[in-house]
Order: C-alpha cells, then sequence, then structure tokens
C-alpha cells in the first residue's frame, strides 16, 4: 500500500471533487487539502480550475500561500488545471488586485485568453507524453501560456496558443482534463509524484 502516493486537492474553490474522482481512477490516494497540516501530508497536489484571483485570496485568509510556495520550492510535484495553471506561473500579464501566484514555472500567462464563460469549448489536444491519440480538452475562460522560459518544456498547442506545459515536477494545462472521463493526465501526474516519492 505505501507505493500509492497521497496525493491532495486544494479544496478552497474550484472543481475539486471531479479531480479526487480521476485521481483515484489513476491509483491515487486522494484527499481534499484546505490547511498547512494537510499539505504537510500528501506526496503532491493538484490545483484545480475555478476563479484565480479568488484562489489567492482565499489562500493568503487560510495561511496556505507560504506553505505552498515553501512546498513547490521543495519539489513537490503540482499539477494546476485552469486557474491552477495562473496560480502556478511566475507572471500573470493581467492580474487582478491583489492577485499572487506560487510560481512554479518559469512562464507569463494570459488570464481568460480563450474568452469569456460564453465563449467556452472542447478541443482535441495531442500532449507530449501522453500516449493513445489526442486528449479531450474542455476550455472553460481559459488561459494560454504567452511564453516560457529556458526550463520550462511546451507539452501542447492548440490554435497556435500554449495549453500545457511541464517543468521538472510541475505540470500545468490550460484546461480541464478532469471532466471528460479521459484520466490520462491524471495518471501521468500520479507517475510524476511516484517518481519522486
Amino acid at each position: 500500500m505505501s507505493d500509492t502516493p497521497v496525493i491532495g486537492v486544494l479544496a478552497l474553490q474550484g472543481d475539486v471533487r471531479e479531480h479526487l474522482i480521476a485521481l483515484a481512477s489513476a491509483d491515487a490516494l486522494a484527499r481534499p487539502v484546505r490547511r498547512p497540516e494537510e499539505l504537510a501530508e500528501v506526496d503532491g497536489l493538484v490545483i484545480p480550475g475555478g476563479e484565480s484571483t479568488t484562489m489567492s485570496k482565499l489562500a493568503v485568509l487560510f495561511g496556505m500561500m507560504e506553505p505552498l510556495r515553501e512546498r513547490v520550492r521543495a519539489g513537490m510535484p503540482v499539477y494546476g488545471t485552469c486557474a491552477g495553471m495562473i496560480m502556478l506561473a511566475e507572471k500573470i500579464l493581467d492580474p487582478r488586485s491583489g492577485q499572487e501566484t506560487l510560481g512554479g514555472i518559469d512562464m507569463i500567462v494570459r488570464r481568460n485568453a480563450f474568452g469569456r464563460q460564453n465563449e467556452s469549448f472542447e478541443a482535441s489536444v495531442e500532449v507530449a507524453g501522453i500516449d493513445g491519440g489526442p486528449v479531450e480538452g474542455v476550455f472553460i475562460r481559459a488561459p494560454w501560456v504567452e511564453s516560457v522560459g529556458a526550463e520550462a518544456e511546451v507539452i501542447a498547442e492548440h490554435g497556435g496558443h500554449i495549453v500545457a506545459v511541464r517543468q521538472r515536477n510541475v505540470l500545468a494545462t490550460s484546461f480541464h482534463p478532469e471532466l471528460t472521463g479521459d484520466h490520462r493526465v491524471h495518471a501521468l501526474f500520479v507517475d510524476m509524484v511516484r517518481a519522486v516519492k
């Protein structure tokens, strides 16, 4: 049993339940994380989609921002989707007032780049490192990556824009694979956690 990684889902806001289900189906022990002591007990963490400004403010309010930054700096594997991608960026092009990020990936992200809620869409995305054909990506008020630094590896693009990036133990997608029933991206992340563990 000790080989099974314990992966938390940051449960301050956003689509937490869907990530818990996707992680469990990828053979991880998944649990919600709201407090620093819960964060200390996990091998890896998913930062879900939601509203990045709200998530940032809640992380500060719950005393989670610094513990999160410390774990990311210490090399804990982290996977962010949509708002989670924004949280993992070193820089946001158009941050809201008071919006903070954790860093982890040397990238500049543009919020809501693909448009508003009513412009949400699904698309097939080829993701490097994932076998079995394209992943179905759900883009909901999704960001895209404007540029990446030398350390960051672009692993997927859509419509000429970067939509998935990996830097060492940190993974980010601007789309939501947890909403599709295809759990290959989560399986990739579970493998990343297992490799570090």
